[in-house]
């Protein structure tokens, strides 16, 4: 489960500023945390604001490729086979990872595609409306392992009581 926080609405034009993973499994304990110097001069204030870091905070934050490439190893280390992206909103958090992996590495370790943790529950509910954000246990804080812990807390929710059937390390 990944969550990012960035300046701006797209990767390249604007920076990824930091982002979070869990490892999907009854503990959720094991997590990744990077935070990502600006690749870009232009940002957004009010989503910058979101992440609760200044634009002089980012400017000291670690290089991307290095972030990205112990992101990669992080991967390796807890995935078998190929590991699963999925997102609270997989559209926004997705392109920004997925850029950011094949501009500094030349490639993804979640391959081409995503999952979206909305989709599956509006599925399994057989409704498009279906709300499911009242299943997280953590607070949604924007910070980003926190918001993909609660994130995976509603997966773990849908696998256990609702019969998702989805693989797990």
């Amino acid at each position: 489960m990944v969550d990012i926080e960035s300046d701006g609405p797209i990767p390249g034009d604007f920076s990824m500023i930091c982002f979070g993973a869990v490892l999907v499994n009854d503990a959720l304990e094991n997590t990744f945390y990077g935070k990502l110097k600006p690749i870009s001069e232009k940002f957004n204030t009010d989503a910058l604001a979101v992440s609760g870091f200044s634009r002089e905070e980012t400017m000291c934050f670690d290089d991307p490729k290095e972030v990205m490439l112990e992101f990669e190893e992080w991967i390796k280390e807890n995935s078998k086979g190929r590991p699963i992206f999925i997102s609270d909103n997989n559209g926004f958090d997705w392109m920004f990872i997925c850029w950011y992996f094949h501009h500094f590495t030349g490639k993804n370790p979640f391959g081409y595609s995503s999952r979206r943790l909305s989709d599956l529950y509006c599925g399994l509910e057989k409704d498009t409306f279906a709300q499911w954000k009242h299943l997280r246990k953590t607070e949604h804080t924007h910070n980003p392992v926190d918001d993909a812990r609660g994130n995976a807390e509603v997966l773990l929710h849908m696998k256990n009581e609702m019969g998702l059937k989805i693989g797990l390390k």
